[in-house]
């Protein structure tokens, strides 16, 4: 089953989600585990200095016993050094041992006993020394004779070696529990290596089948597309084809609307010069007696009222069929011309369209004004001309008289393209209607201008073919704007012949 784009997305994000949980329980375990490490090793440390000054108290007491024999036998006061030695270093080491078991009642507890032991055992050695440098050597062996010393001094041994005992067992546990934490965070770190590289794995096993569907999406996709191609171009060709029917088919229309109509032109010309052989009929009879009045009356209305009338009509019709025809031979023939696209001088095209009306405007106190510089373009000179031709026409055309008018002509490149404006202060266009007057044959406002209503719609057709657009911006009472976008060059496939709108 294909991976749809949604559900790489959301297992991508799942399994990244889980590396991250998996990698932040590593991190975790790790700092857990490290810290476990430190707390031994501190635990380790404190206990090694605590045996090294047990042993330390031990020994001092060990070097006071010896001082003590040797200044005995031989009255020698060198051989009290050691006893100096322990004497005055006892009392400190006793108290680092009572600073290293602070928090721990029962050692401290242990160690008075130790430390009462110790006082009793430097009396002892001090009396038997005081004895000897009293002279009085007998006494004081006889003291030692007694084993308080001895015994107390054996006492105070085991208590001290018992004491070390305890305390290389808690050593042992620290540095077990040392190694079991390096174990645990060796495990955690094997477990959490094992599942991001199976995650890593799936990912990328993910990324391989989608990778696979989607080449295999894409070479559909070219099939699809060299397939599109060619039913485009077919669609494209019966197009054209219909096109070329459709130009045919307005051409023939026009051609056979046109013979009737210049029938019923003939034949009104003909009725026309009957009509003056029955108006001079009328004349001559209304003098003869001969004709009742009732009968030359009748006579004279139809001959110089309703024969009049009627031809006017009739005239007035055909004339605005004929218009109408040669429009849509017009349109037709512009349907079928091909475009040619070359360099041309806009400033020169705008200039000589505004040179055109300039005569109408000056009559009525009007400007035309091109704004300098403009863009030039590459496209149909021809069709350029007439786009601007008809807009600035039309632009003179629905002046208001009730004020100067004012036209300005500007371009300006926008977002690739080329937009230029024709701007007049004339009467306006209603919003309702500013897509209606690019309609064939339609007109806005007031019927008080001449024309057909195919100016625009033969604006917008040839802009449309020249690969742009036109567009108003207009209201009633305050003037204009026609927008007419085109591309930088018209070479393109906007070119090519098209049916006429």
């Amino acid at each position: 089953m294909p991976i749809t784009s949604t559900a790489f997305a959301r297992t991508t994000v799942l399994l990244l989600l889980a590396g991250a949980l998996a990698l932040f329980g590593i991190v975790a375990a790790s700092l857990w585990l490290v810290e476990r490490t430190n707390a031994y090793t501190e635990e380790v440390i404190a206990a090694q200095q605590t045996r090294a000054a047990t042993s330390g108290l031990l020994t001092l007491m060990q070097y006071a016993e010896t001082g003590q024999r040797g200044y005995l036998i031989t009255q020698e006061a060198a051989y009290l050094e050691p006893y100096e030695l322990a004497r005055s270093r006892v009392p400190e080491q006793l108290g680092r041992l009572r600073a290293l078991f602070a928090g721990h009642p029962a050692e401290l507890a242990t160690l008075d006993e130790i430390g009462g032991k110790v006082d009793a055992k430097m009396a002892e050695l001090a009396e038997s020394i005081a004895l000897v440098q009293a002279g009085r050597t007998a006494e004081a062996v006889e003291l030692v004779r007694t084993d308080r010393g001895k015994a107390v001094m054996d006492s105070l041994r085991d208590d001290l070696r018992e004491l070390i005992l305890r305390i290389d067992g808690g050593i042992r546990a620290a540095v077990d529990g040392t190694r079991s934490t390096a174990d645990a965070l060796s495990w955690a770190v094997i477990l959490g290596a094992l599942l991001i590289a199976a995650l890593a794995g799936g990912s990328v096993w993910i990324s391989f089948r989608y990778t696979r569907d989607l080449v295999a999406a894409r070479q559909e996709v070219q099939e699809l597309n060299f397939s599109l191609e060619e039913r485009v171009a077919d669609r494209t060709a019966d197009l054209a084809r219909a096109n070329d029917e459709i130009q045919r088919f307005a051409y023939i229309v026009s051609h056979d609307l046109r013979a009737p109509l210049v029938n019923v032109m003939g034949f009104t010309s003909e009725l026309e010069v009957c009509l003056a052989t029955l108006q001079r009929y009328v004349e001559t009879t209304e003098a003869a007696p001969s004709v009742e009045a009732e009968q030359a009356a009748e006579a004279r209305l139809a001959a110089f009222e309703d024969l009049p009338e009627a031809l006017r009509f009739i005239r007035s019709s055909t004339t605005r069929m004929d218009r109408l025809i040669n429009a849509i031979l017009k349109l037709s023939r512009e349907g079928r011309r091909t475009l040619t696209a070359e360099r041309i001088d806009m400033g020169a095209v705008l200039e000589t369209a505004a040179a055109s009306v300039q005569h109408q405007l000056q009559a009525g106190d009007g400007t035309i004004t091109v704004e300098k510089p403009v863009p030039n373009i590459q496209s149909d000179r021809l069709a350029v001309e007439q786009v601007f031709g008809n807009l600035v026409d039309n632009a003179v055309k629905y002046l208001d008289p009730a004020r100067p008018g004012r036209i300005v002509i500007r371009g300006r490149e926008e977002g690739g393209r080329l937009v230029y404006e024709v701007e007049d202060n004339g009467r306006g266009i209603a919003p309702q209607d500013h897509e209606r007057i690019f309609e064939l044959f339609r007109r806005s406002g007031p019927q008080d201008r001449p024309g057909e209503g195919i100016g625009l719609a033969h604006v917008r057709t040839l802009a449309r073919r020249l690969g742009g657009d036109v567009t108003v911006d207009s209201a009633l009472g305050r003037g204009t704007i026609f927008r007419v976008i085109l591309p930088r060059r018209a070479d393109g496939p906007a070119a090519r012949p098209v049916a006429a709108a």
